[in-house]
Parts: structure tokens; sequence; C-alpha cells
């Protein structure tokens, strides 16, 4: 199939007109005259988008570890033009982690163009901090062990990509990292630590930030906090939920300018309620009330994930929060690929990857068709 007439976000992470060439499933260089011609005249043409850190859609969560639950929440998400997803897991006991995973798993196996890939998975829990638990049930918070990190891993049958840390809670945290770090991301995630904890872990390895600003201490002039450790180091990635709802659109922008493009990753974290009526709802078995977009925990207003997913995102930090669109589509798109490794075929519009791509209204940035493996899906 070849598109042409959009404007194209290219390897360059600027916005050009051109064709795209797809066949048999990438993108490809050349074009055959015999194909199919899409005319996406007027349109934004970008990767699909990929979500490294949310719970569930439309009435399921991963964690609920039915197959039809990945089922349900995979559709859903491709409906929105997410076309590889790592679905975030809660903190839930060991053997419940377990299954959840190797269902996961089991669900990847499958090539299904109604469903967005499943390409990983991002573990908030077990090893959190009780302070800093958010809406994560401290029931099931455990110390760091790598041996338990292994049975992760071999569980997911290797998709786990990214597991958090508090690690001014976990005895032993420096050398858990240097033990786990060359198998997974190790995340700095709903913690309390101060600057220099936060520092100790990330020179024994950890790279990445949940949810950047939620769940964790903000920087301060005189203690700078996890925020503060974040932003001093430039191998760190760092979340960002961009609903609205969760962080001030001063401070979304200004970590934009600190960050820079290549450190940024928008996450929806959404949860159940997402494309669902307003209503009660159920997250890791604490009841949570949605209106809107919002999503709190009924006992204590804790924030509980988000009604909105990557697109509504994505939309939300351009016409509200004004980031530049092509600042926003890397945020989504190739930055989330490269921090979990897959981006050899996700993220880039780019011969060879895997032909996954999004079509937008020039000028509402509504979502006008989905495209998986070169084949229109939505």
């Amino acid at each position: 199939m070849k598109i042409t007439g959009a404007l194209v976000f290219g390897e360059n992470q600027t916005f050009v007109k051109r064709d795209i060439n797809m066949r048999d499933g990438r993108f490809t260089g050349s074009s055959d005259p015999s194909e199919e011609v899409f005319d996406a005249s007027g349109c934004y043409a970008i990767p699909g988008l990929v979500d490294i850190h949310f719970h569930g859609a439309m009435g399921s969560d991963v964690c609920d570890g039915g197959f039809d639950d990945f089922v349900k929440i995979a559709e859903y998400e491709l409906s929105r033009g997410v076309t590889a997803i790592c679905p975030a897991t809660l903190t839930l006991p060991v053997e419940t982690l377990k299954n959840v995973l190797a269902t996961g798993a089991e669900f990847a196996k499958e090539d299904r163009q109604d469903c967005s890939e499943l390409v990983g998975f991002n573990m908030e829990g077990p090893f959190i901090s009780r302070v800093k638990k958010g809406a994560q049930n401290e029931e099931f918070i455990i110390n760091c062990n790598p041996k338990i990190v292994e049975e992760f891993v071999e569980a997911s049958n290797g998709l786990l990509k990214i597991i958090g840390i508090a690690p001014e809670c976990n005895e032993g945290f420096e050398e858990y990292i240097k033990a786990v770090k060359d198998k997974v991301t190790v995340s700095l995630a709903h913690t309390a630590a101060d600057y220099d904890f936060a520092k100790r872990a990330i020179n024994a390895g950890a790279c990445h930030a949940v949810h950047l600003y939620n769940a964790m201490t903000g920087m301060d002039h005189r203690n700078p906090g996890v925020v503060g450790a974040v932003f001093d180091s430039d191998n760190v990635t760092a979340e960002l939920i961009c609903d609205n709802i969760h962080i001030h659109p001063a401070v979304v922008r200004n970590t934009f300018k600190i960050l820079g493009k290549d450190r940024m990753i928008l996450i929806s974290d959404s949860m159940r309620a997402t494309g669902m009526p307003d209503g009660e709802y159920d997250l890791g078995g604490m009841p949570v009330e949605k209106k809107g977009r919002e999503c709190r925990l009924k006992e204590g207003g804790s924030i509980a994930g988000s009604g909105s997913d990557l697109m509504d995102c994505l939309t939300i930090v351009v016409k509200t929060m004004g980031i530049p669109l092509e600042k926003a589509v890397a945020a989504a798109t190739i930055n989330p690929a490269r921090r979990i490794g897959i981006d050899d075929l996700h993220g880039e519009i780019a011969e060879g990857k895997y032909a996954d791509l999004v079509l937008l209204d020039k000028d509402t940035l509504e979502l006008k068709a989905v495209f998986k493996r070169g084949k229109k899906v939505v």
C-alpha cells in the first residue's frame, strides 16, 4: 500500500510531505504501481503510539489475569492508535503477578491484527514505599530480591522490561540494582527517597523514573528529592502523565525544557475505567470513582490512575499545554520504544520497521485512521 498526501513525521523528527510505502507489514523505500493508494491529504502521519505505562481500559485491568482481559484492552488501545503496549502491573502477591505475566506472555504469542502488540511489562511494585504507595496495596509490598526478579522475567517469557524500586526502604538496594540492571530497566517508583538515596540508586544502575512527580519526592531548593536527582542525571528517562490532572501544564512545559526531547516519555497510566462511563471501578481491590478523565480512590481521595488513553494525552499536551507536536510525538513513539528496547521495529516511520502508523487531522489532531502492519484497521 502507498499513502500519499500526508505530512509525515520522519526519522529526523520533523514533518515532511512525502509518500509512505508499505509492503509485507513493513515500511519500504520503494513503491509498486499495482499497489493500493490511500489519500491522506490534510493529515499528519505519525508512528503508531507506544504506551509503556498503563493498567487497563474498557472495564478490564491486565492484573485481572484473564486472557480475554488482554484481548479487550489491546483491542481498545489499537482503536486509539496505540499499536504497541507495555502494560503496568500493580503491587500484588508474587504468585499473582507471575500468573499475570504468564498470561500476558501467552497473549503476546498470538499474531492478532485486531489488537495492539504486547511488547513488554512495566512493574511498579512490589518493591515500593508504603509512604508513597499512592493507589498501590501496601499489604503486598516486599523487599527487593534478585531471585524474584528472575522469576518475573521467566514467567513473562522475557517480556519484563521495567521494574520499580523505592531505594530508601529496601535494604541492599545498590547490590540488588547491580544484580538485575542488565536483565531489566530499574526505575525509581513510588518512593520517598531524598536526593542522595535517589542518586545512589542511579549510580548503581537505575535509569528511569515512573510517572515523574507523582508518588515521589518533589524538587525543593534545599531538598532536590527524586525529581532533582532525575534532572541531574543525563542517562535517566522519565514518564509523564499528561492528562491535565496529574501535572500542571506549566510543570509539563518546564520538564520538557529541562530534560530535553530525548528523555521525555508520555504515558497514560490509564486504568480499567478508561473508555467507560463515570462510576465506581476497582483498582487492585480498592474502589475508585471515575468522574470524566479523573479517577480517585474512594477512601483517601488519592489519584488512582487515569481515565485518559495515550492518544488523549498526546492531544492534550499539544493543544492544551503548548508542547510542539514534534516533541510530543517523539515522546509517545520513539522515546518509549528506545527505553524498552523495541526501537528496531517500532516507533518510527522508517524502512524495515513495522508499518504501524496513525493519521491525524492536520487542524484538529482528530484520529482519522490507524494502520497496523500496513493494513488499515481503523
